[in-house]
């Protein structure tokens, strides 16, 4: 069955059945998807050599109420993360960066930060939850914190399963939770666990349907208009509230980090 909002298997499907003119229509946009975003239906008839008619009709065929309604499905699509260009022009990467790490810091509230860094600071235990794209993120922020305290753990451990792992939080531990878009539906699930817990979400704006269900938000902003998202935001939120730690606890890091780095040394880890 082809999904409502998959607009290429809906052509595709209905195209023995379209018109020549339609076809023309259908053609445009197998080769030009994103012409249904960017492009009006004046815009399209003209491409296509059609009329306004025509477009018009060419969407109700395929299974949608409009134009409007097919460029709401793909920019649903966009939304839950599949990789897909809204823009025509090219873009200036580096602006478009530093709009999502400034749109970031700007959401961020003073009191919430505070709060944040004062669990990561102190919590008895930090575990550190992230599937997918989130995972590389929560291993990161695991590095860092170990830097400056101990008994900070990533979950899910390769191979293994959960429910053995957060059956016995204890009262004063934090559970930091990373999920940005397309999040497993495992995600829905952990956080029902956790109800009791106190726990620390960082993700992406549509993360925000969990604001009641956990105790602290961190929104990132990963950007929207380019193919695949950008992790510089939350990347910069992990040194941001790792750097805060630190100052945080002082002396008591600077010790640690000076432990760890003099058995960096003893096991000749690093390059000298």
């Amino acid at each position: 069955m082809v999904k409502r909002d998959d607009l290429m298997g809906r052509i595709e499907a209905q195209f023995p059945s379209l018109s020549p003119s339609a076809r023309l229509i259908a053609n445009h946009i197998q080769q030009n998807p994103m012409s249904v975003v960017s492009q009006s239906t004046a815009d399209i008839a003209r491409f296509t050599k059609t009329s306004k008619a025509t477009v018009s009709r060419f969407f109700r065929q395929i299974g949608f109420e409009s134009h409007q309604d097919a460029k709401d499905a793909i920019l649903a699509m966009r939304e839950k993360g599949l990789p897909m260009a809204l823009g025509q022009d090219e873009p200036d990467h580096f602006q478009k960066e530093l709009l999502n790490v400034s749109r970031t810091y700007e959401g961020l509230k003073d009191a919430a930060i505070k709060d944040v860094v004062a669990l990561l600071a102190h919590s008895d235990r930090i575990t550190l939850i992230g599937y997918r794209n989130a995972y590389p993120l929560a291993l990161h922020f695991r590095q860092q914190l170990k830097q400056v305290r101990s008994t900070v753990r990533l979950l899910p451990q390769p191979g293994q399963t959960l429910g053995e792992d957060l059956v016995d939080i204890p009262e004063n531990e934090v559970v930091v939770l990373l999920g940005f878009r397309r999040r497993t539906k495992l995600f829905k699930r952990i956080i029902d666990v956790l109800e009791h817990h106190t726990t620390i979400l960082i993700t992406d704006p549509t993360g925000q349907i969990y604001n009641n269900r956990v105790n602290h938000l961190l929104v990132c902003h990963p950007g929207q208009t380019m193919a695949f998202d950008s992790y510089a935001a939350p990347m910069s939120l992990i040194s941001f509230l790792s750097n805060r730690v630190f100052e945080t606890l002082g002396e008591k890091a600077v010790r640690r980090a000076t432990r760890i780095s003099q058995m960096y040394d003893d096991l000749e880890e690093l390059e000298p």
